[in-house]
């Protein structure tokens, strides 16, 4: 009787370039309809992404902060989202950012307060 054994060339997992990706959705639409811009929604984006800096978390192993088009969740607008845990927020001013950066971002934990609830689209 012989024995098989198999050998896997499959590499070996390495961690990802960034812990977390905060997206903002930046979009702008035509002919009035509503949108993440008409919201404010860049100034949301300019907040993240100057406490993501003074805060030392900016930069490879640690979070990116990304503008994004259409996320298709308008209704909801402006919102943003977290990856790798998918996590959807809506939020309205800078208090709420500073929130989501140093609970979330920061710290991993999730702004119950700020969550885009599952139903709201476009």
């Amino acid at each position: 009787m012989s024995s098989t054994t198999t050998t896997t060339n499959a590499p070996a997992a390495q961690p990802p370039y960034y812990e977390r990706h905060i997206f903002f959705c930046l979009n702008e639409r035509k002919g009035g309809e509503d949108s993440c811009a008409v919201h404010d929604a860049q100034a949301g984006f300019d907040r993240c992404k100057s406490r993501v800096k003074a805060a030392g978390l900016a930069g490879v192993g640690k979070v990116r902060v990304n503008k994004a088009g259409c996320l298709d969740r308008c209704a909801g607008g402006p919102v943003a989202v977290v990856y790798p845990e998918g996590t959807w927020y809506t939020f309205v001013d800078a208090s709420d950012i500073d929130e989501i950066v140093d609970s979330h971002l920061q710290n991993g934990r999730v702004v119950e307060r700020l969550l885009l609830p599952p139903d709201v689209g476009r």
